[in-house]
């Protein structure tokens, strides 16, 4: 199957998921397109796709300029785990950071964007299954620290987003984080992949971050 057939078949899952939760149009799709280069990126661009996300700031760096050249209207997500010291190149290059996980973070991204006069749509990371080795706010701190980063930082924070743990069903870790992002007075929910964003959906998502189902196994 070609890549494009992979995207449209994505599409489709997705809109048939939203229409049994009669959500029509609600979760927008971020093509993951982590380790795969500007040539493997074109025709996905070029079937339509214009939200993408990465993990890292370095690799972005080497692709994405030149592809945001070439077409407008593209929107870059991080949805990897931020270094402070790399907080100047992710406000320069993305759109969208879906991984701010911590007070260091905040502080560096809000002088950033002060700095650059950008005004980036920011996610808080929560770990849902308090996994040591994963990063994310814990649950019952999510609250907080979005009040945090909106009355001392002044910052927009427009959702939250979490990564299951992969051993455990998706669902109840989807139901907490739109329990939370009610909590917050959140809009936005960025959850599920490529094995499980027909039931993050279900649950209330408005963008799925799928890579492998469109791009292929890396």
């Amino acid at each position: 199957m070609e890549v494009q057939e992979r995207l449209q078949d994505v599409v489709s899952r997705i809109q048939a998921a939203e229409k049994s939760a009669h959500r029509k149009g609600a979760a927008t799709l971020v093509a993951v397109s982590k380790t795969f280069d500007a040539d493997a990126i074109r025709p996905v661009i070029a079937a339509g796709q214009r939200v993408f996300g990465e993990n890292r700031v370095q690799e972005a760096q080497g692709k994405w300029p030149e592809l945001k050249a070439e077409t407008s209207g593209l929107e870059l997500h991080l949805i990897g785990p931020l270094q402070s010291n790399k907080a100047a190149e992710a406000v320069a290059l993305f759109d969208v950071i879906e991984t701010v996980d911590r007070e260091k973070i905040a502080r560096a991204l809000a002088g950033e964007m002060q700095k650059q006069g950008r005004n980036l749509r920011l996610y808080v990371q929560v770990n849902t299954g308090l996994e040591p080795q994963k990063a994310g706010i814990a649950p019952e701190e999510t609250a907080a620290f979005v009040d945090f980063c909106r009355q001392e930082l002044g910052l927009s924070i427009e959702g939250l987003m979490c990564i299951p743990p992969v051993e455990e069903n998706p669902g109840p870790h989807f139901a907490l984080l739109a329990k939370l992002a009610g909590t917050c007075k959140l809009e936005k929910l960025s959850m599920g992949m490529s094995g499980d964003f027909e039931t993050a959906v279900q649950f209330g998502a408005t963008s799925v971050r799928v890579g492998s189902a469109i791009f292929g196994a890396r």
